[in-house]
């Protein structure tokens, strides 16, 4: 534990800043994850409306400096890729 206060400051702030970036990354996951469950059951609708909300999140992310954004563009086309050959 740091003896200076500056330090103990930083150990907080740094603390927060981290939760808030694995909450951001648990976020994106848990939308990726959503839309690969309405791919695997064949609803269309339902799987553009959370790639909707997916894509939406991973902007956010990137914009935060959470995520590159060669990641979003990845996961973004793969997801879209997925919903496209659905039949």
């Amino acid at each position: 534990m740091p003896q200076i206060n500056s330090q103990k400051k930083r150990v907080k702030t740094n603390n927060k800043a981290h939760m808030l970036v694995v909450s951001k990354k648990s976020a994106v996951k848990t939308s990726i994850k959503k839309v690969l469950a309405a791919v695997e059951a064949n609803d269309k609708e339902a799987a553009v409306a959370a790639y909707n909300e997916c894509s939406s999140k991973l902007d956010s992310a990137v914009a935060k400096g959470v995520y590159h954004s060669n990641y979003a563009s990845r996961q973004k086309s793969r997801l879209s890729t997925a919903i496209n050959n659905m039949k």
